[in-house]
């Protein structure tokens, strides 16, 4: 064999042997995939869904499966959007909503919907109409947080065959027509004023029910002083005719005479200067008190 066909045999071998080097490489390459934490990847073979790689490292078969799609886990967040709705009551509102979601099954997202953003501000859209139709105008007002769970939910289940799970869905706004507001505000002074005479009439009921509950106390207390007095007089009634039973007429005579300089001593007490007349038999009746007093001793 020649030099020159030696040459050219070393030099065969030496291709073959970079395109064998250069084969591995890039089956390696194209073999070994790297997937993001915040990233799932869908995989083809000849057209057909071979596999989802997962996070970390992940191998796949060179030139027969292919990476056709890389899906960002994390959660997404739809521009808001406001729409129109007409409540029970028939009063037209516009809303302002916002959805927050994240793909969990990739495969499902890629092959059953073709945008996904779209196409869950609609399914948003016609809940939000039909929950507020169902509510009348004060419900959705005050009811808010009940309507969003409605929402959330209703939302959750029919996105659920995309792969998508719904983690936040908000009512940001309800706004009225510059009609309707100003009927509300009419209502509302009304209903302040009706308030007002509520009220105003509650202090006049509480007013007459404690000045009634005043006079019924003082007429009771006057009543039970009435009583006292009369069961006074009784008992000094009582004891001047037990008196009289067990000492005769000249008891009576005594209790009359005492009563006399009893009043006697009033009338000097009086302020100022002042005439007292006194009876004929004044005197008597002080001597016959003390005489009657010695007698007793």
């Amino acid at each position: 064999m020649t030099p020159e066909e030696l040459v050219g045999q070393a030099t065969n071998g030496s291709l073959v042997i970079l395109l064998l080097a250069a084969f591995i490489i890039i089956s390696i390459f194209l073999g070994v995939r790297i997937v993001p934490q915040s990233e799932k990847h869908v995989v083809e073979r000849f057209g057909r869904l071979r596999a989802v790689l997962g996070p970390g490292i992940n191998f796949i078969v060179p030139f027969l499966d292919k990476v056709r799609h890389k899906i960002s886990i994390l959660e997404r967040q739809l521009p808001n959007a406001s729409q129109d709705a007409i409540t029970k009551d028939n009063v037209l509102v516009q809303v302002e909503t916002s959805v927050f979601y994240r793909i969990l099954e990739p495969e499902k997202t890629v092959y059953r919907i073709r945008d996904v953003d779209a196409a869950i501000a609609t399914t948003v859209a016609g809940i939000v109409r039909a929950g507020i139709g169902e509510m009348d105008l004060d419900e959705v007002q005050s009811n808010r947080q009940e309507l969003i769970s409605q929402i959330k939910q209703q939302v959750a289940d029919a996105v659920d065959d995309w792969g998508i799970e719904v983690t936040r869905a908000e009512i940001l706004d309800v706004n009225l027509d510059q009609a309707t507001r100003d009927a509300m505000l009419q209502q509302l002074n009304a209903e302040r004023a009706r308030r007002a005479q509520v009220t105003e009439a509650e202090g006049e009921r509480k007013s007459v029910e404690l000045n009634a509950d005043a006079e019924l106390y003082a007429a009771q207390r006057a009543a039970e002083a009435r009583r006292v007095q009369a069961d006074a007089e009784a008992y000094a009634t009582e004891v001047v005719a037990k008196a009289i039973r067990e000492n005769g007429i000249e008891a009576a005579q005594y209790q009359v005479a005492l009563k006399q300089v009893e009043a006697l001593i009033k009338v000097g007490e009086g302020a100022g200067k002042q005439t007292v007349l006194l009876p004929a038999n004044v005197l008597d009746a002080f001597g016959d008190a003390f005489n009657m007093l010695k007698g007793s001793k």
